[in-house]
């Protein structure tokens, strides 16, 4: 039986700053993308769409297909670990000369994955489908259409075409602009 090795008080603080560093790493990219989602409105709108259909029973048949599909595959979380890694100690002389001698294992990040959410998803599809909705991506609208347009939301989806695009309001409701 192999000894396992207590990490001392620094290595504990170091193995502790290292998972803080990774979180912060995280973070930034997560507020990264909320800015640039939520202040610019870059990205494109996802939906389900046929034209024609109101806005209120498209969130209807959403939300029952939704209900559907989680009860079909219902939320099934497991825990789960990352593999450790091993983080040596170079030391270098006043020659320059490097070596590695000692060192500390960091454990594996846990985390939490839902094992039917693809399956879920894809039940969704089938249910929409089924409705007759197919998924679309609506570009974003360019920031002078934006301003140009009149305030408000879609209740009628309208006919898309190749310069349609997407206004996400700040209610989250959307306005699409057919340009030209």
């Amino acid at each position: 039986m192999a000894l396992r090795r207590i990490p001392t008080k620094s290595r504990r603080i170091a193995i502790v700053k290292a998972a803080r560093l990774r979180q912060f790493g995280r973070m930034r990219i997560f507020f990264a993308v909320l800015f640039c989602s939520v202040a610019i409105g870059c990205l494109p709108v996802s939906t389900y769409y046929a034209e024609g259909v109101s806005v209120a029973k498209l969130e209807r048949d959403e939300l029952t297909c939704d209900v559907n599909a989680l009860r079909d595959a219902p939320v099934a979380n497991q825990t789960r670990q990352g593999a450790p890694r091993y983080v040596a100690r170079r030391h270098c002389d006043a020659s320059g000369a490097c070596y590695d001698r000692g060192g500390y294992w960091v454990p594996g990040e846990i985390y939490t994955v839902d094992v039917n959410a693809s399956l879920r998803k894809r039940i969704k599809a089938q249910c929409m489908g089924d409705l007759g909705y197919r998924p679309v991506e609506i570009p974003a609208c360019p920031p002078a259409i934006k301003n140009a347009a009149p305030p408000g939301a879609t209740t009628i989806l309208p006919r898309l075409g190749p310069q349609s695009c997407a206004i996400r309001n700040e209610d989250r409701s959307v306005l699409i602009v057919n340009q030209g």
